[in-house]
């Protein structure tokens, strides 16, 4: 029985042809992305805010601003309603109350499910939670410091390994993914919570394996073949390591699929954020990470050892792997 191969083996795209259309999408994503992000601003959870986040199941979709009067009506503070995955799933969030007691912040959410289960048959509350305003604020602290620790790391490791524009190249496309999936979660308003957070330091994970795999290839390519142009180098390099980015990412994509239809609501924020992130770490691992070492003056002799003589430096000679050269 023959293995099935998404990838045949003489495969040979030239992705450089198309590295401007890329260039100019990448701008328009990150624009876009940064226009969302600083006019609607993210949909932070109670995580990060601090107060009640009440989710309920309506047997009917309800009219979103009927339903924020009577809570209104409650007392409760301003209340933030919004769709959580289909239109019968509605999240709730109340802030604290001004005395901040768990005896009054009870009080509250318990006013808000006896509104809901009273006034819309069928309804039932699937969860409340609640977080005070000292533990948001160390929460958003820490996530930010955990994104940005990762990203330096992530650079540092792959700048000792290999050379420092690989490091460069890594962050640059750290970043550009994680602006993206930000961007995302600005424009579909859904909810950023510590799961979305858990969801782009997944996104640092699967970027960093795919990046260093093709990294490798490319530093192997670079002694092998030591007369071939950068850019071609690049290109053979890409489609060697074709097979096992689409075999990889194909599986992943599929996982989180399964999760998104088949899996719980209280982690759709962070599937979602992953199966974003991989579509976006697939593209930018291509575009981003691996044509930047051109711009950033990788050629022939970046992985060759280098030594002097005379007062004057020369590549030490390793002629006898020009054989093998394309």
């Amino acid at each position: 029985m023959r293995l099935l191969k998404l990838v045949p083996d003489n495969t040979n795209i030239d992705f450089l042809r198309w590295r401007n259309f890329a260039i100019i999408f990448s701008i328009l994503m990150i624009g876009a992305s940064i226009f969302f992000i600083t006019t609607r601003g993210l949909n932070l959870g109670v995580d990060f805010v601090g107060g009640r986040s009440i989710r309920a199941t309506f047997q009917e979709p309800p009219q979103l601003d009927e339903l924020r009067s009577r809570i209104g009506a409650l007392d409760v503070g301003e209340p933030v309603i919004q769709q959580s995955g289909s239109e019968r799933e509605i999240s709730i969030r109340i802030p604290l109350p001004d005395d901040a007691t768990e005896e009054s912040a009870n009080a509250a959410a318990t006013a808000v499910r006896q509104e809901i289960t009273s006034n819309y048959a069928g309804s039932r509350i699937e969860s409340v939670e609640t977080v005070s305003g000292k533990v948001s604020n160390e929460l958003a602290w820490d996530g930010g410091l955990a994104l940005l620790l990762a990203m330096l790391g992530i650079s540092a490791y792959i700048w000792i390994r290999f050379e420092w524009q690989f490091g460069v190249g890594a962050l640059v496309s750290l970043v550009h993914d994680l602006t993206i999936v930000t961007g995302f979660y600005a424009m579909t308003q859904i909810e950023f919570s510590l799961n979305a957070v858990a969801a782009l330091l997944t996104l640092i994970g699967f970027s960093l394996n795919d990046t260093v795999v093709v990294y490798d290839r490319i530093r192997e390519n670079l002694r092998k073949y030591r007369k071939m142009e950068i850019e071609p180098l690049l290109n053979l390099s890409v489609n060697e390591t074709l097979a096992r980015t689409i075999n990889t990412n194909t599986s992943v994509m599929l996982a989180i699929l399964a999760l998104l239809i088949f899996g719980p609501d209280v982690i759709y924020d962070l599937t979602i954020g992953i199966f974003a992130g991989v579509i976006i770490g697939t593209y930018s691992s291509v575009y981003v990470a691996r044509f930047l070492l051109v711009p950033l003056g990788v050629n022939s002799d970046s992985f060759v050892p280098k030594t002097t003589v005379g007062g004057a430096e020369r590549v030490s000679a390793r002629k006898a792997e020009d054989g093998a050269q394309v």
